[in-house]
Formats: C-alpha cells, structure tokens, sequence
C-alpha cells in the first residue's frame, strides 16, 4: 500500500482543526459553527484579494455603499503595512430593512468564534445589552441556557477538543465567557431532534462530511504556498508556542474556504450550515413580527454568506456598516 504523502495528511490535519474551532460537528449542547463557505476565508484571512491589502487598525468601521456588490467579509486577519500579523477579527455586519412590514428594523450579523481574547467576550456582551434580541446558535432544547457552572462538566469530546485548544492558544472558552442567560438571548437552533431528523432525511452523518471535508482538502494539496503552510502549521503545533500557532492557524483559514464547502450534499444544502440557517431565520421572522426592531444574529462567521444572501433576497435589507471586533490578538506581546 501507498503511504500516505506528508500533506495529505497535514491539510486532513487543517480541515479538522478549522471545523473544530469555526465548523464544528453539531452535537447536542455544543455550539457547531457552520461551514465557511467558499469566498469567506480566501478573502477575509488576509483582508481581500491578496497580501496586497494591509491594514493599520485593528478594529473600525466600513461603510457600504448602495451600489457595492463584492462579497462582504465576515472574517479576517489584519496586519501592518510591513505585513506583520497583528490581529484575527470578527464582523459586525448591520443589515437595514428598507420596506415592507418590518421596514425599518435593523439586524446585526455578530461573528463569533469558539475560542477567543476574554475581552473579545467582554466586548461582546457588553454590545448585546443593546439589543431588543440576541438570537444565539446552540443545538439543544431552547429551554437550556448554557450555566457558567455546568460549562466545564461536559463530557462531550468535541466540547473537550476546543477546551483543549483554548488551554493550547492560551485563550478563553465561549461556553464560559458568553452570558447566555441574559433575558434577550433568544435560541434559534435546531434541537436535538431536528437536528438527527434532518441528517437523517439528507441519510448524511458526521462522518460522511468528513469524508468529503477530506477530499477537498486533497484536491488543494500541491502548490508551494498550501505545502509552506501547512509545513508551518505542524512546526507551529510541534513547538506549543501559542503565539506561533495562533499565527499558523489564522494563516491556514486562508484556504479552508474551498474545504469547507465540501460539507454541502449535492442540492447545496446541508443540515450543519443552510438548515440550521433557515430555522434561525424563522425565529428572526417571529421577533420580528412580535415588534422588535433592533436584533442580534450571534453565530459563527461561516454561517453569514448564506444568512447574507437571506437578509437581501426574503427580507429586503441593505448592509449598510461593518464594524470589526478583535477575537485573537496576534501581535508580538500577545502572550504574557
């Protein structure tokens, strides 16, 4: 038997890593960020197109002209002019409806990551009182709001995983961070059932996307700059200096955007990302015609292409600003 080639094995070792952290496999109480889609990691994880574009500031405010038709970003990684790294960042998309019964109504697209600063999370939370209705991605009963104190006592090996990667990264857990209690956090998530009734209808699994996640990730095997970094991703891993694998990590995320839409079924469906979607806009629509009018979608950035295209096409918005929150600082003096 042929074995294996060393980056086959290293870009299988990439897709897990990125569907673990921004893509995870939904299980029942544990947050499943949906699949980046493709666009959203090529463009976001190095500002646009290419290395050309660098960024001073490591946060602020774009707005969007009526006529602009590029793909917004939901995610990125700014760097300096000498392009030094300086930090990962998570959209705040504001969405305005502009006609129809709920004309007026402003939605904010709020990116979240798993792991992350504790002041990313600070920030975060401190945002959300602001809003009328957070709706937050988690698969469970919408009656069970995360404790802080039952946070640390799953048992749940991908929950284990990305607490392994928080202690890694020397970051924080959303789990634990998130006050998910607040009284305008509203679930807008399938629960348990929904979720196994809609892999079973697809007859899909954890295991047949994984197989497709892993012959995506090959296809892209080959070209100097997938094999250099992939070869920096495992140095970085082998050294545990959580400042060089924060960096590797931010950098592979470039090219997870074709793996990851490998997790769609033949239709361009797939329950982990274009159904959850769908249910968490049907809870949009009742708070909606319950009378908010200022609502948070807290999920994570690989969702928010297709929530995007929903915002524009079912509900007539208009993004008209992205702000930038800092989730990984990636500067020199980030570890202390």
């Amino acid at each position: 038997m042929k074995r294996p080639t060393f980056h086959a094995v290293s870009g299988w070792s990439q897709t897990l890593l990125g569907t673990i952290l921004f893509a995870s496999a939904s299980v029942p109480g544990v947050l499943t960020t949906g699949a980046l889609t493709t666009g959203a990691w090529t463009n976001c994880a190095l500002g646009q197109d290419s290395n050309e574009t660098n960024l001073k500031e490591t946060s602020g405010k774009e707005k969007k002209g009526k006529s602009e038709e590029k793909s917004p970003l939901f995610m990125r990684v700014s760097q300096t002019d000498a392009g030094q790294p300086q930090a990962l960042e998570c959209a705040v998309a504001k969405y305005k409806i502009a006609s129809g019964p709920y004309a007026g109504a402003v939605v904010d697209l709020i990116g979240a990551v798993h792991v992350g600063e504790k002041s990313y999370y600070q920030r975060l939370n401190s945002m959300f009182k602001s809003y009328e209705a957070i709706l937050y991605e988690l698969v469970a009963e919408s009656t069970d709001k995360p404790q802080k104190s039952e946070r640390r006592r799953s048992g749940n090996p991908i929950s284990s995983i990305q607490t392994g990667m928080k202690d890694a990264l020397k970051l924080s857990f959303q789990l634990e961070e998130i006050d998910y209690r607040a009284k305008n956090f509203v679930h807008a998530d399938m629960n348990p059932s929904e979720f196994s009734d809609d892999m079973a209808k697809r007859n899909d699994g954890i295991i047949s996307m994984a197989a497709r996640l892993m012959g995506a990730g090959f296809a892209l095997q080959g070209s100097k700059k997938s094999n250099d970094a992939q070869a920096e991703m495992t140095a970085a891993m082998l050294s545990r200096d959580p400042l060089r694998m924060r960096r590797a990590m931010a950098n592979q995320f470039e090219s997870l955007d074709n793996q990851m839409v490998g997790i769609a079924d033949k239709d361009g469906k797939s329950t982990l990302l274009t159904e959850r979607n769908a249910k968490a806009f049907s809870v949009l629509e009742e708070q909606l015609k319950a009378g908010k009018r200022k609502l948070g979608v807290f999920y994570g950035a690989g969702h928010f292409p297709d929530m995007h295209d929903r915002l524009i096409k079912d509900f007539g918005a208009e993004l008209i600003e992205t702000d930038w929150v800092e989730a990984w600082n990636l500067r020199t003096d980030a570890i202390k």
